[in-house]
């Protein structure tokens, strides 16, 4: 993978990235994947799992806030967050800038991820692992969903690999059912759908799977650099229909309670309303009304 000094990232086999690489930080097989990390000379540090991008220093901002603040701030009354996966520890830390959550339980299948970013990218996570309203839990998020009891979270938020490998479990009819089935009366599920420039049926797919379980199945979209070839989609599911249209105004005032306005990079009130509205090369593999 790596040559001359370069990492080349094997997601599409006719298209991709590549880093030139200033250092190797460390290069792991877990019980699940191979994992490297290494210092670049534009992106700060680079965390790769089977070859893909996963996390930058210099963009995790994008992907993090929009995956975290969204779905919280659109609910604005979650208490108790679900996470499954994000071993980064960045959709962590974000959840708990929330005032308002109370619990934010996350399960990650790979204890080698939280090692590894809590050792080479601490700052991702800052405080987070230490915070006493986190819950951190090396183990099956699968299992997790479907042991935790009816209506015991507000909030569930999948940041995992594509459907392929370690990940493809978590994009079942099973899962789903378990989601909405712990979710309260207004609980709501986001997902990471891909980059649908290249991967449109993984939206697609899931949309049509989800739309089975939650009365509202939309996405929304994030610029993150280093999801090469545009728009990354994350996938929307909310029991509770009208939640993604929530009016900026009320919005504001719901990030200025939580304690986040003016604490972002990239998530505004007015890019969170206005990521609902897709284009039309991207709203067309959602399912029809």
């Amino acid at each position: 993978m790596t040559t001359d000094a370069w990492v080349n990232e094997t997601l599409y086999a006719a298209w991709g990235q590549r880093f030139r690489v200033v250092r190797e930080l460390a290069r792991v097989r877990s019980d699940f994947q191979d994992i490297m990390i290494f210092e670049s000379e534009t992106h700060g540090r680079v965390m790769l799992l089977d070859g893909v991008v996963q996390i930058t220093e210099a963009d995790e901002f994008v992907y993090q806030e929009m995956l975290a603040h969204v779905p919280l701030l659109a609910h604005g009354a979650a208490k108790r967050v679900l996470i499954i996966g994000a071993g980064d520890g960045g959709v962590l830390r974000r959840v708990l800038q929330h005032r308002n959550v109370e619990k934010a339980v996350m399960a990650e299948i790979d204890g080698a991820v939280i090692r590894l970013a809590k050792e080479h990218l601490p700052g991702i996570a800052g405080d987070a692992w230490t915070d006493p309203r986190a819950e951190v839990i090396v183990g099956d998020g699968i299992d997790y969903v479907q042991r935790a009891p009816d209506a015991s979270f507000d909030v569930v938020i999948v940041d995992s690999t594509d459907p392929i490998g370690v990940g493809e479990v978590l994009f079942t009819d099973d899962f789903y059912a378990n989601c909405a089935r712990l979710l309260t009366d207004r609980g709501l599920v986001v997902n990471q759908c891909g980059v649908p420039f290249m991967q449109a049926d993984e939206l697609r797919e899931t949309s049509l799977r989800r739309k089975r379980f939650f009365a509202e199945v939309s996405a929304y979209v994030a610029a993150v650099p280093t999801y090469v070839g545009g728009l990354m989609t994350l996938g929307w599911s909310a029991k509770a229909p009208g939640l993604s249209a929530t009016p900026v105004a009320q919005i504001r005032a719901r990030a200025e309670a939580a304690g986040i306005l003016g604490a972002t990079r990239y998530w505004t009130p007015e890019i969170h309303a206005g990521a609902f509205h897709l284009p039309p090369y991207i709203a067309e593999h959602l399912p029809a009304d």
